[in-house]
């Protein structure tokens, strides 16, 4: 009778651990299957997002040289008709992370901050010089940096960069949107990301 009792006990209490161990294999497993579909949809959303805009934009140079406290004085001046191709990019592949599988947690420790990419064609017309005062490498340099600076004005005061901010978020929400789904929490600079109008990369 003892014996059958004692082995009742050993039956029940290996029972009891095959059960726990099942459900604690369970929870790994899961906890795993999160990590690596979280881990798979952060790859897939890690590409380049680019937003393209083109401007254009007349300007004119001007340059003279004086000689004799001015009593001589020799004029450039042409005008330039400028086409230019602008990207604003994000690589998403340099986007770092971290996963923490105990508490369900995704962190995002940094998002790259955009790149701004000018290609400008630049046409002279109506150009004025004389043999004493004439275009130069040293002139196209000047205008192309010109060009340039006052492009990059004309692009902050447009809505390239909102809407390329707008493409990278709508990116970053579909990790936000699958991690909801598993009851694991997104976080960026400190604070729980609940909305995609909180993933504001702040650039």
């Amino acid at each position: 009778m003892l014996k059958k009792i004692l082995i009742l006990i050993v039956g029940t209490i290996a029972t009891i651990l095959l059960f726990r161990y099942c459900e604690f294999k369970k929870d790994s497993e899961s906890t795993e299957y999160n990590t690596n579909l979280i881990q798979q949809q952060i790859v897939n959303v890690g590409k380049l997002v680019v937003t393209e805009g083109h401007f254009a934009q007349v300007l004119t140079y001007k340059d003279q040289d004086d000689y004799f406290a001015g009593m001589l004085s020799f004029k450039k001046k042409a005008l330039l008709v400028v086409n230019a191709d602008v990207t604003v990019s994000y690589d998403l592949r340099q986007v770092k992370y971290d996963i923490d599988e105990k508490n369900k947690t995704i962190t995002i420790l940094n998002i790259p901050k955009e790149e701004i990419k000018i290609s400008p064609d630049i046409k002279f017309y109506d150009v004025e010089q004389s043999k004493f005062n004439a275009f130069t490498g040293e002139d196209y340099n000047k205008i192309n940096a010109s060009v340039r600076k006052s492009l990059a004005k004309k692009i902050d005061q447009s809505t390239l960069k909102t809407n390329a901010q707008n493409r990278l978020v709508s990116e970053l929400s579909k990790v936000l949107i699958l991690t909801n789904s598993m009851g694991w929490t997104l976080k960026y600079e400190g604070k729980t990301i609940q909305s995609e109008s909180d993933l504001n990369p702040k650039l």
